[in-house]
């Protein structure tokens, strides 16, 4: 039978449920046990799928197509676990299902509430998000006290109640604040627990975000007040590296506290594998600078995978990766003057025509000046209008979703340069933002002999995409003899890699390698686009010093 853990938070948002959570479930699986998460999202869109990147922060695309919340990368991270679109409901989605049944007629001419509809969905996608784990981490978005999250709320109450409390485990998120000279206040973790009591949850376990490791005066008073262990009064510090939050969470014994709690039988933990994580990231033997010109710097979070991506790579190669963000309609005003120095450039994805002649600008500044390149999603659509204008000579070569008069559409939906029998991505045609895309992973074929293949060091990849628009193949020869090589192609004929031979390292790619890249493994594609920096810079150091 499946154990839940249940994580709420309160004070303010943004304190690091999906850490906290993806944190406990690393440690549970080190001691032998199946892991697998939920996020419950409050808000009323179905997906995040049409939320911009300001607001929500980055799309996570899971391998069966869902557009999800950030926190499945998270997930994923620190756990082996492979998310799927089971893994993330919103109130919209749970709403949709439940309109969508009453419309067929299923509950039979009954009034539909939210006790017990909603709450009856919900408690329903969450057993089928948990599958056959031991232990199921169900994580519930917003803090104690909005009215979005009551459904929710109330639908894990209920599950304590039916599942029995040594099979259901309450964990909450708080926030201890210093005030003044340093003085500790408790008095806002009290009033949100007080809140969750009120609506019939005890918490078993508490997280108290704090800046330093809570004095054992506070930690005592917490447990008086908050009706909660004092073994179970857990000091979460801000930490330099997120990656240490496994460790610190086991030193002081959280895992204990919930295999105790839930009556598992577990193997002795071994965190084996994240000592060498951390102490990698501590012991780097060299250093390299990357330009990463995007279109939603400002916002970290818009990018966290990819960020995330870079310093596995980092890890893995013990190497320590700084990062410069680049707004790209920043560089449309003042040029890639700024991107002199780097030993790489790294273009993301992203959508709309904001920006894109920056990026197309950081292309030609990477292929012209011979410095590691590497495009992700439209990072690679960019490359390919860089090469159409700047070395086919195309000089209104452009994609269609931003300009739909282009004679050169290098970029187009593939119903735009292909016939419409045999296309298979034929839902590109619909009006709706949602749920129109490439989405999820496809596998690929890459060629023998190619940076890619050698990169990759195998034939056959598999890779999560989220896009609309595809490389035009109507020019694939013209690219081709003018020296753009493509590398690899999906099993449907549709442009995955393309490469430049006559460069250094030149790789864009149409998927993103950073969804499955992990703090313990890397990525290889990253990991080479470390390597191809470091050894830039290496050429670069002998011209400086004689400068």
């Amino acid at each position: 039978m499946t154990r839940f853990v249940f994580v709420t938070g309160g004070v303010v948002s943004s304190l690091g449920k999906g850490i906290a959570s993806a944190s406990l479930g690393a440690i549970l699986e080190a001691r032998g046990l199946k892991i697998s998460l939920v996020k419950l999202d409050p808000y009323i869109n179905v997906d995040p799928g049409t939320m911009s990147p300001f607001q929500h922060g980055e799309v996570f695309v899971t391998y069966d197509g869902a557009e999800t919340d950030l926190d499945l990368g998270h997930y994923e991270r620190y756990v082996r676990y492979t998310a799927t679109r089971n893994s993330n409901f919103t109130t919209g989605r749970i709403y949709e299902r439940v309109i969508a049944k009453e419309r067929r007629g299923d509950y039979l001419g009954a009034t539909v509430q939210v006790i017990p509809h909603i709450t009856d969905e919900i408690k329903r996608c969450i057993k089928l998000g948990a599958g056959d784990a031991d232990v199921c981490m169900v994580e519930i978005g917003g803090t104690v006290g909005d009215i979005e999250s009551l459904p929710f709320l109330e639908a894990i109450r209920q599950m304590g109640v039916e599942l029995g409390r040594n099979n259901v485990a309450f964990m909450h998120l708080t926030l201890v604040p210093i005030v003044g000279g340093g003085e500790i206040k408790t008095k806002p973790t009290q009033h949100s627990v007080k809140e969750l009591r009120g609506i019939g949850i005890q918490p078993d376990v508490l997280l108290c975000r704090c800046r330093d490791p809570l004095p054992d005066e506070q930690r005592r008073k917490i447990a008086l007040f908050t009706n909660v262990e004092e073994r179970a009064v857990i000091s979460a510090v801000d930490a330099d590296d997120i990656y240490k939050i496994p460790l610190l969470l086991h030193e002081q014994g959280l895992d204990d506290i919930i295999v105790d709690k839930l009556r598992l039988t577990a193997t002795p933990t071994d965190l084996a594998e994240w000592r060498a994580v951390v102490a990698a990231k501590q012991a780097p033997e060299a250093t390299v600078d990357i330009a990463m010109v995007g279109k939603y710097v400002q916002i970290r979070d818009s990018y966290i995978s990819l960020n995330e991506a870079l310093t596995h790579a980092g890890l893995t190669t013990r190497t320590r990766v700084k990062v410069h963000y680049v707004e790209a309609t920043d560089l449309e005003q003042t040029g890639p003057g700024c991107l002199a120095g780097m030993d790489a450039i790294l273009v993301p994805g992203g959508f709309g025509e904001r920006g894109i002649e920056g990026k197309i600008q950081a292309v030609r500044y990477a292929r012209e000046q011979k410095i590691p390149y590497l495009g992700i999603c439209l990072g690679m659509q960019v490359a390919c209008i860089e090469f159409a204008r700047d070395v086919l000579g195309l000089e209104s070569a452009n994609s269609t979703e931003f300009n739909r008069a282009t004679p050169d559409p290098v970029i187009a939906l593939i119903t735009e340069w292909q016939d419409r029998e045999g296309a298979r991505l034929t839902r590109t045609e619909r009006s709706d933002l949602g749920g129109t895309m490439r989405l999820g992973a496809q596998p690929a074929r890459i060629e023998a002999g190619t940076l890619a293949r050698a990169v990759y060091g195998r034939e056959i990849i598999n890779e999560r995409h989220r896009h609309r628009f595809e490389f035009n193949n109507t020019y694939l020869d013209r690219m081709h003899a003018a020296g753009l090589h493509v590398s690899a192609f999906s099993e449907d004929g549709l442009v995955e890699i393309v490469e430049l031979p006559s460069h250094p390292w030149f790789v864009a790619v149409q998927f993103h390698p950073e969804f499955t890249s992990t703090p313990r493994d890397g990525h290889p594609l990253f990991q080479g686009f470390v390597r191809a920096a470091r050894q830039h810079r290496t050429l670069q150091l002998p011209q400086a010093v004689s400068a």
